[in-house]
């Protein structure tokens, strides 16, 4: 088989869903990757699954395939992962999206999170990327070149003060932290892999994605939908690997600056109000500026 083969991983719901059903709209064969395979598989207050996932790409017409595993096991074996897709595909992996995260907790202080808790987050969030990347190099060096993506957030950003801005999400410190590493990993990973035209980026979205997560966790945050997110993750995908790497980039901020028009997640048709044109540059501060827009001078 030739054609591009992408592995999403966190595939089974929100952003992660979108940015699969998005790649397989444009003839990517794509590799959803997360813990539940099945409806109810997953934790009771989650819904979604990859059989879902698979079974919306199918009926958009592309094409997905269905692995299920737990990417914050310290014992998953990501090489022998990779090795299964690509197996099963019958072509080697060119891209890959970093997007399994383990969700903030809003209410949490960080003096009240423990080490296993801790953990877990490292593990997920920044050793599962370092690691998959580390399993998929050598088959993008083969091909002669590559993408990865790694969702981010803005979050990652300072807070600033004093005064501090009251915020929903509070300090967000193990969430922040662990978001600002993967940028951190991103840029370094861009400057040691761009000799083999691989390239690698963080995305973050400008507001919060419009994710059933998202709306449970901060209801009335401003937000972006879905399919903007999924679309910047495309267009980093298709840009030259020489060129656009290296990028801690921001969802509209991007598709503004590329152009670029944002379509359904089908891939079928334009999204209403949310074209490059459409996207108020008002509205794509950074988030610590967002809530403390005067900080104090000399800072």
């Amino acid at each position: 088989m030739t054609g591009r083969l992408a592995i999403v991983t966190g595939a089974s719901r929100g952003i992660g869903r979108a940015i699969t059903r998005r790649l397989a709209a444009d003839g990517i064969a794509v590799a959803a990757v997360a813990r539940t395979l099945r409806p109810g598989d997953g934790p009771l207050d989650m819904s979604g699954s990859l059989e879902e996932t698979v079974r919306l790409v199918g009926e958009d017409g592309g094409l997905a395939r269905a692995f299920a595993a737990d990417l914050g096991d310290p014992d998953l074996d990501r090489a022998a992962l990779v090795a299964e897709v690509e197996a099963a595909f019958g072509r080697r992996v060119g891209i890959l999206v970093n997007n399994a995260a383990v969700a903030p907790q809003p209410a949490a202080s960080f003096l009240d999170i423990s080490r296993e808790v801790f953990q877990t987050s490292i593990e997920t969030n920044v050793w599962n990327a370092w690691d998959l990347v580390r399993a998929i190099v050598p088959s993008m060096r083969a091909a002669g070149s590559g993408s990865i993506v790694t969702i981010s957030s803005r979050l990652a950003g300072p807070r600033v003060g004093p005064p501090y801005a009251a915020h929903p999400l509070g300090g967000s410190v193990l969430y922040g932290s662990v978001k600002a590493a993967l940028d951190r990993l991103s840029t370094g990973m861009a400057m040691e892999l761009a000799p083999d035209r691989i390239a690698v980026n963080a995305l973050s979205p400008d507001r919060g994605v419009a994710t059933e997560n998202a709306a449970r966790t901060v209801p009335g945050w401003p937000s972006e939908p879905e399919e903007t997110m999924a679309e910047a993750v495309l267009a980093l995908c298709d840009g030259d690997p020489a060129v656009l790497t290296g990028r801690v980039a921001y969802s509209l901020s991007l598709l503004r600056e590329l152009d670029r028009p944002v379509r359904t997640l089908d891939g079928r048709s334009l999204v209403p109000g949310w074209q490059p044109a459409d996207i108020d540059p008002a509205a794509l501060l950074p988030e610590h500026l967002v809530f403390n827009p005067a900080p104090p001078a000399g800072r």
